[in-house]
């Protein structure tokens, strides 16, 4: 696999400005999704086989902030007429060439134009500086892969899906509310991001905890502003678990930390996200609306044995009807990545050829 470095490492900031690039290319002027995309790894590097029953390209597309996303289409071969289509994002610290693209692989095997594509600030898109999240960009990011998809020629802009994975099962959610756009959307292995970072796993966090990480981010901000470097970032897995008895970091590295997963683009394979990203987070509440998804429906997955399956069991009660809540016997959350053989993707296919029809 090829790596695509960070825009703000010295050697890469060398590389572009030798290429001509020069001030956009460093962030004083965002790139173009054409130059973004001319950028892009041409090779296949996912993290799962390629299929010889669906098309590949890649794609780039601009949000309403103007930032450049960088996305891949998956298209049924020799399909005929519009074709129904979903956009798809997750986990939180991923990047497309993992468990997105494998679910925008399979559904494109059962019928559907499917866009895989990387958030702001991360893997192969644009936005600066790097290692960032944002409950409204990234909320804007699924409302931004929709316009795509709605100007597509191979597809019909009436029938156009989401499916969020992890922490962009929040974003997902918290877009398809406003967006009316949106005919349905599914979510697997969801989390609150908002929620966990505001008041910790189970809500279990102090005050006094909560105050003290705010005030920490708060001087991290000077750090990051007086610095020339690229701003500090929180750390990702460690390399070992030799020590770590924790059984989510254990899960998380058997996943990112292995051939299994492992991808040079995804943070949470490498460094992590910056330390304030969790700063708007904790100011801004997702899932406020959720019950404006309706009269649309939402179908959420998650496993008997995910550690995060009490945002699931939660988003469903406040959802409005329609929806389903649909609970994967001995799957943890990490199963819902990848693992085809646990993934309900007989339910997927289903519920959503039953409401783009």
């Amino acid at each position: 696999m090829t790596e695509h470095t960070d825009p703000a490492d010295p050697a890469r900031r060398d590389l572009l400005l030798g290429a001509g690039l020069g001030a956009a290319a460093l962030g004083m002027l965002p790139l173009s999704a054409e130059a973004l995309l001319a950028q892009a790894t041409p090779e296949w590097d996912k993290t799962f086989p390629r299929s010889a029953r669906v098309d590949h390209r890649k794609v780039a597309f601009t949000n309403r902030y103007g930032i450049a996303l960088v996305g891949d289409l998956y298209l049924p071969k020799e399909h005929r007429g519009a074709l129904p289509a979903l956009a798809i994002a997750g986990p939180f610290g991923a990047v497309k060439e993992q468990a997105a693209g494998l679910y925008a692989q399979e559904m494109a095997e059962r019928g559907f134009a499917a866009l895989a594509f990387d958030p702001s600030y991360i893997g192969e898109s644009g936005g600066v500086p790097r290692y960032v999240a944002s409950p409204d960009i990234n909320t804007e990011d699924f409302m931004a892969a929709v316009d795509f998809l709605g100007l597509a020629p191979e597809i019909d802009r009436e029938r156009i899906g989401l499916i969020g994975i992890c922490g962009f099962g929040g974003m997902a959610l918290n877009a398809a509310a406003p967006d009316k756009r949106v005919k349905a959307v599914a979510v697997t292995s969801m989390y609150d991001m908002s929620r966990v970072m505001a008041h910790g796993y189970n809500d279990a966090m102090s005050g006094e905890a909560r105050q003290a990480a705010l005030e920490a981010m708060s001087r991290q901000r000077w750090e990051d502003a007086a610095s020339e470097a690229a701003p500090e970032r929180a750390g990702g897995l460690p390399d070992s678990l030799e020590g770590i008895d924790n059984p989510v970091i254990a899960m998380y590295h058997g996943y990112y930390k292995t051939d299994r997963g492992y991808h040079p683009r995804a943070l949470n394979s490498n460094g992590g996200w910056n330390t304030t990203s969790p700063l708007s987070f904790m100011n801004m509440p997702q899932l406020t609306y959720l019950d404006e998804i309706s009269p649309r429906p939402a179908l959420i997955i998650a496993g008997s044995e995910a550690h995060s399956r009490y945002f699931s069991a939660d988003a469903y009660a406040r959802a409005a009807e329609p929806k389903e809540l649909v609970i994967i016997e001995g799957a943890d959350h990490v199963d819902l990545y990848d693992r085809k053989e646990i993934i309900p993707f007989d339910r997927l296919q289903g519920f959503f050829e039953t409401h783009l029809a």
